[in-house]
């Protein structure tokens, strides 16, 4: 039985949660594979919205077993805080998720020290999320952190005070303030909840599972142009955001992955500092941030918002082998009368269709494609969307090759067309 990776092909905020959500009765097993609490994956069904940040997106289906994989790193106190606002029972969730003993800890110390960085680089801020991620996967890379498995040995807060002497003496040398009995508020709680759920080695798990035939789904965070190796390096986050990642991030061998879905919007969007080339500062980036309410689910942040970026989509579906496409936001730019889509770049007089190294500017080359201003949001088969709309869709799937199976017309799981 083959695994199958869902992951964001743009700087996140794709609709990776909702897409998840919809898809998964399909499969057994749900498993986030990296990332953390930087993460906001946002569902909406019966007209309520939730947004997870470490839980994964199959959560609200009964029948489902949800991983968190040993690349996650977990703040016990966001956790804690997040299974209170479900709607689900503590023993739901016992029975519904379990934990990588592998998983590293995002100790108090780590957002102390990742504000504390952000902070020290004055205008040249990479747009943290402050959520401490950086500074727990620089602990886990360095050999000097702490995992979930951790928590359960008797020396554990001995462990946990000699870490925080450490952080607390890398923070003498930066001109930051913090009160550390607020950074640690929560905490402690959240490592008794954590003890409450079954943590265990993932990896031999869903192995042994696979082996019996049961469907894995590997939920990605994040997206790809954000990877730590292949994105807009330093404005990147600081996991493997690609389809490599979840092997890595679980614990599976490369020979067990079946298909590999990325998702992107019908535009582009984009939190925090780093290159954007078709970045629309003028009314219709403001409509579709409005339309769109494209604001961070993590963060709140406002998203800067372009057009579609084909060298980019092209760029990560190449990195990421991806087998087919879902394009989510496709009724936001409902009512535009010309719609462009960026083909290329030029820089110093030249034309490029590669991702440039550097992050100098560079102008788009864009073309031109007649809008649709019909409300989709009601639309259930792929045959009744506007024929600018199937234009459109014809027109990525002729640049990238790859076919777009799922087309979304909105924010609720239902608003969501299949192609077969």
């Amino acid at each position: 039985m083959k695994i199958d990776i869902l992951l964001g092909l743009q700087w996140g905020d794709e609709g990776k949660g909702k897409i998840v959500d919809a898809i998964c009765p399909g499969y057994d097993i749900i498993a986030r594979f990296q990332g953390g609490p930087n993460a906001g994956h946002s569902l909406e069904f019966n007209k309520v919205k939730h947004v997870l940040h470490l839980i994964p997106s199959g959560i609200f289906h009964a029948e489902k077993l949800n991983v968190i994989g040993n690349g996650v790193v977990i703040d016990p106190a966001v956790f804690r805080t997040e299974i209170g606002t479900l709607g689900l029972t503590l023993d739901e969730l016992i029975e519904r998720l379990v934990i990588s003993t592998r998983a590293n800890l995002i100790l108090p110390g780590h957002r102390i020290l990742d504000a504390a960085y952000e902070h020290s680089k004055g205008n040249t801020k990479i747009g943290s999320t402050l959520k401490g991620i950086g500074p727990a996967y620089t602990d886990k890379v360095g050999r000097n952190g702490l995992r979930a498995g951790d928590i359960l040995l008797k020396d554990f807060r001995e462990m946990y005070d000699n870490h925080m002497k450490n952080h607390l003496t890398i923070l003498k040398n930066y001109d930051f303030s913090f009160d550390l009995k607020e950074y640690e508020a929560g905490w402690f709680e959240g490592i008794e909840v954590l003890k409450k759920f079954r943590i265990t080695n993932t990896e031999y798990l869903v192995n042994e599972l696979i082996e019996k035939g049961k469907k894995l789904l590997a939920e990605g965070a994040q997206g790809t142009m954000l990877d730590i190796d292949f994105g807009s390096y330093p404005y990147v986050t600081s996991s493997s955001t690609i389809s490599a990642g979840a092997c890595i991030g679980l614990g599976i061998s490369p020979g067990k992955v079946g298909e590999v879905i990325g998702i992107f919007k019908a535009y582009c969007t984009r939190v925090g500092s780093g290159p954007f080339p078709t970045e629309l500062n003028d009314a219709t980036g403001d409509l579709l941030r409005k339309t769109g309410h494209e604001f961070g689910s993590t963060t709140g942040r406002p998203r800067r918002c372009g057009w579609l970026d084909l060298p980019a989509l092209k760029y990560a579906i190449m990195i990421n082998g991806v087998t087919q496409l879902f394009m989510t936001k496709s009724d936001v730019m409902s009512g535009i009368d010309i719609v462009k889509v960026c083909t290329s770049y030029k820089s110093g007089g030249k034309e490029c269709r590669e991702i440039p190294f550097e992050n100098l500017p560079v102008e788009p080359v864009y073309k031109e494609l007649p809008g649709w201003k019909e409300n989709i949001s009601e639309i259930r088969e792929f045959g009744k969307l506007p024929e600018n709309l199937k234009q459109y869709i014809k027109y990525v799937e002729d640049q990238t090759g790859i076919p777009v199976r799922m087309v979304s017309v909105g924010a609720d799981r239902q608003e969501t067309i299949f192609r077969r």
